[in-house]
């Protein structure tokens, strides 16, 4: 196959004749010159790696997020961590002051102390020079859910003795005694009766869960309305120094705003015992004793006890 161009014109005339082999050529030539111009290729070297720098850029911002989720879920699990450790040293710190308690509730009647072994009543010695909570050794928490078993064991354990030794004790020497009646003090007089009050201090209406027995005589004694064991003395928020006795049958009573105090918890106490001297600790605008009882947890008027006659 060959092409044959003849070119005439008013003064020049040529003729081309071109071969297969030629035309192949001359069309792979123009093939080339054609490539050149458009240069396809450029999308290939430029869009790809643009478009691969958009999915890396997108996987590294995906992964920033997931990291930062990760490192908020292990800050609020160390968090909670943290918070259960301190609970649990608060839960055996509880449980060193029951051994206390159930030692001396234990000498008191009578009973065997090695039932309570390693409770020999006196204060536990601690010491030590005072540190941030952040210096505490890390606790794993299956280290921290193993303690907290064991202390909840142990605390099921002592409430069950305690409640043994309270039935022995409210059944010794004082169960006749535990009625409670009369009045927290000799002398003085009604400062403030039970129910809702103008309070002293901010002139609001509140609710006054006692009776205020006022005295101003110097060296004043607040005396024990019924037998029973002393189960709080020492300070209390509001109260002041209080004294709390545990009389059974889930009746308790309160001495508030005490100056000084004269029993200990475990002390068996009897009615018209002195527990207590008159003072103003705590939230209170003068000498006077807070009065209360309750009956299973929950405050009642006091009224009904301090005037009815004692057994």
């Amino acid at each position: 196959m060959s092409l044959t161009v003849f070119y005439r014109g008013s003064k020049v005339k040529f003729g081309l004749r071109l071969s297969r082999r030629r035309l192949a050529s001359l069309a792979a030539v123009m093939s080339i010159a054609v490539l050149m111009m458009v240069q396809p290729w450029r999308y290939l070297v430029t869009n790809q790696p643009g478009e691969v720098r958009h999915r890396i850029s997108t996987e590294q911002v995906q992964l920033a997020a997931q990291s930062q989720a990760v490192q908020q879920i292990k800050a609020d699990t160390e968090k909670k961590l943290t918070a259960m450790t301190i609970q649990l040293g608060e839960m055996k710190a509880k449980l060193r002051r029951l051994d206390q308690l159930g030692g001396r509730l234990a000498r008191s009647a009578e009973i065997d102390a090695d039932e309570f072994a390693g409770n020999d009543g006196a204060t536990i010695a601690m010491g030590g020079p005072e540190a941030s909570i952040l210096d505490a050794p890390d606790m794993g928490a299956g280290d921290v859910m193993a303690d907290l078993e064991l202390v909840l064991a142990q605390l099921d354990d002592k409430q069950k003795q305690l409640a043994l030794l309270e039935s022995v004790l409210m059944n010794h020497h004082i169960s006749a005694e535990s009625f409670v009646a009369g009045r927290p003090v000799d002398g003085g007089w009604l400062s403030s009766h039970y129910g809702v009050r103008k309070d002293p201090f901010n002139g609001s209406p509140t609710m006054h869960n006692g009776i205020d027995f006022a005295n101003l005589a110097e060296d004043a004694g607040i005396f024990a309305t019924g037998a029973g064991v002393v189960t709080w003395s020492g300070e209390r928020y509001g109260y002041g120094k209080l004294v709390e006795i545990d009389h059974g049958g889930g009746l308790r009573t309160r001495y508030g705003h005490c100056a000084e105090l004269l029993v200990q918890e475990g002390d068996v106490v009897t009615r018209g015992q002195e527990i207590a001297k008159l003072g103003s600790t705590g939230r209170s605008t003068g000498p006077h004793v807070h009065y209360e009882v309750l009956r299973n947890e929950r405050h009642i008027d006091p009224s009904k006890y301090v005037y009815r006659d004692a057994r």
